[in-house]
């Protein structure tokens, strides 16, 4: 958390919410010199910017609504955002396989059309339809060298088939790309405040009002209960699932937009299979869900798509949502699946802008700004919807929504410019993983893998003088070392054990809740012996 000085002096944006949405947003804005400060009102990450399916993809299921603008936009900034962060994100293959009673979900667009014209196809998806949506899904984009185009697979030859049942004979395989969502959102928050922006965590907007030309923004510390008070000339609204509710109750402001939130559940196994591609998986019902390779020990299922009413309820995955993910996967794998080999679950909202649509599934993706201002009134930005592909896009369009009033903050400038760690080519990751190994030889593979594709070039940084294990302090298992979390803290707003080990890593997954209880505990001695300052070694790297 950075810490700031209460004063009248107004700051140029203001930004609620510290999701991926906010923090872009502070991170372009803080970019083109506007002095930024962003409130968030727990950890960074800790909503919807943690739980989705760690994709950056356009969507192809979207085709299906004849979303093509926001599916070209999305598949346009996989391969810009792949070289902007090699180390946290990494293209992947998605097997898609084939069978004769794939259908669409409800009444789509496309499954309406073809319904006037193929009545016969009776809402199936044929695969010539398959194959065109995977030609439009390698071409809208403008696909370069990074992602290989459509392949066909004969699965009973391919290593993909071996996991599935046998009745599954041919599959297409595209490509899409990987990506470790809650750090994303770091990284950006971390550049922002290199930029000069002032990133406020467990820190909460109470109250927001004009005046005199400027917005008064009323803060809370969550952690001393102390209040301040800060002046902006405009206001972000990126609450996510909460910006109505920012909108509603803390800036007492009438608005008929608001958002569909849709809960969105995975479950994690056990390692289901050896290779390294992701499955696209069709239901019965028209949905789809992806299989992933997931922390190499284990694989990830999801997702589903269904309205959650209540805010005040944090979303969990259910046993009724855990049984249908274990039942679709059942359906394609060898092995059945049930409820006992989910080693760990996981639920987020997402706040769709609401279009009226149908069904959870049918309601659009991309995002829509809304400016409030009239007059000579400070402006607000509100922001709904949107998808973690698009961000960096949905950042630039929003700094040109505010332009008129920062006539200064000209120029686009953050394709290509990397996220902290990410100063390497995108196929450098297993040359650094062997110059890490090479400098610290006490470094096992996973160890060693784990830190560049958390940290890239600045895993160097975090062992710099280390010569040993011992050298790292206290090892609180799953190799999670005292260092790391002290530079955790230092440098990237961790404060507790769950901000560590499920959100800048999923250690969680292979640690005893004893372990995360002490590491809990001994976060909390830190902090309050003053760990948030720098250590010796970090102030050196610097």
């Amino acid at each position: 958390m950075s810490h700031f000085n209460e004063t009248e002096t107004p700051v140029d944006l203001f930004v609620i919410g510290g999701g991926i949405n906010g923090c872009g947003i502070a991170r372009d804005a803080a970019g083109r010199g506007l002095s930024v400060m962003l409130a968030e009102k727990n950890d960074l990450a800790s909503a919807t910017s943690s739980a989705s399916t760690k994709m950056f993809h356009g969507g192809l299921r979207y085709l299906e609504y004849f979303e093509f603008g926001l599916v070209a936009k999305a598949l346009k900034e996989r391969e810009v955002l792949l070289r902007a962060m090699p180390h946290i994100s990494w293209p992947m293959r998605f097997v898609l396989p084939y069978h004769k009673d794939m259908r669409f979900e409800g009444s789509t667009p496309t499954s309406r059309l073809l319904s006037l014209v193929m009545p016969w196809m009776k809402g199936r998806r044929p695969a010539w339809l398959i194959r065109l949506g995977l030609f439009l899904y390698d071409t809208l984009g403008g696909r370069q060298k990074i992602l290989p185009g459509t392949s066909t697979v004969n699965l009973r030859k391919d290593v993909t088939g071996k996991p599935l049942q046998q009745r599954f004979a041919k599959a297409f395989e595209y490509s899409d790309c990987w990506v470790e969502d809650s750090r994303l959102v770091v990284l950006n928050a971390r550049d922002a405040e290199a930029r000069g922006a002032t990133i406020l965590t467990r820190t909460e907007v109470v109250s927001a009002e004009r005046k005199d030309g400027l917005w008064k923004v009323v803060l809370n510390d969550r952690e001393t209960g102390a209040q301040s008070t800060v002046f902006a000339r405009a206001l972000v609204n990126a609450g996510g699932p909460w910006v109505a509710d920012v909108i509603q109750q803390k800036l007492r402001l009438n608005s008929s937009e608001g958002v569909r939130l849709v809960r969105g559940s995975h479950i994690v196994t056990k390692r289901l299979y050896d290779h390294d591609k992701a499955y696209f998986l069709q239901g019965e019902d028209g949905r789809i869900i992806f299989v992933i390779p997931y922390e190499e020990d284990f694989t990830l299922i999801g997702t589903t798509d269904l309205d959650h009413e209540d805010l005040s309820k944090a979303p969990e995955c259910t046993d009724a949502e855990a049984d249908y993910l274990c039942a679709f996967a059942s359906n394609y794998f060898e092995k059945p699946l049930t409820r006992d080999d989910v080693v760990w679950s996981y639920s987020g909202v997402r706040p769709l802008y609401d279009d009226g649509a149908s069904s959870a599934t049918a309601a659009t993706r991309d995002y829509v700004l809304s400016l409030d201002q009239a007059g000579d009134a400070a402006p607000i930005l509100n922001v709904f919807g949107g998808k973690i592909t698009t961000y960096r896009k949905l950042a630039e369009n929003a700094l040109a929504k505010l332009q008129p009033f920062f006539p200064q903050a000209t120029g686009d400038w953050t394709a290509g410019v990397t996220l902290p760690g990410g100063d390497f080519p995108v196929d450098g990751v297993p040359r650094l993983i062997t110059q890490l190994q090479t400098d610290y030889p006490f470094l096992d593979d996973y160890w060693a893998r784990r830190l560049v594709k958390a940290y890239g070039t600045e895993a160097q940084q975090m062992l710099v003088g280390a010569s040993g294990e011992k050298d790292l302090g206290r090892a609180f298992g799953a190799t999670l070392t005292e260092r790391e979390v002290r530079w955790l803290m230092a440098h990237e707003y961790a404060r507790r054990a769950e901000d560590v080990v499920w959100r800048r890593n999923r250690l969680g997954l292979r640690m005893s809740k004893d372990q995360i209880a002490a590491l809990d505990q001994w976060m909390a001695t830190a902090y309050a012996e003053g760990a948030k300052n720098k250590s010796p070694v970090e102030e050196a790297v610097q």
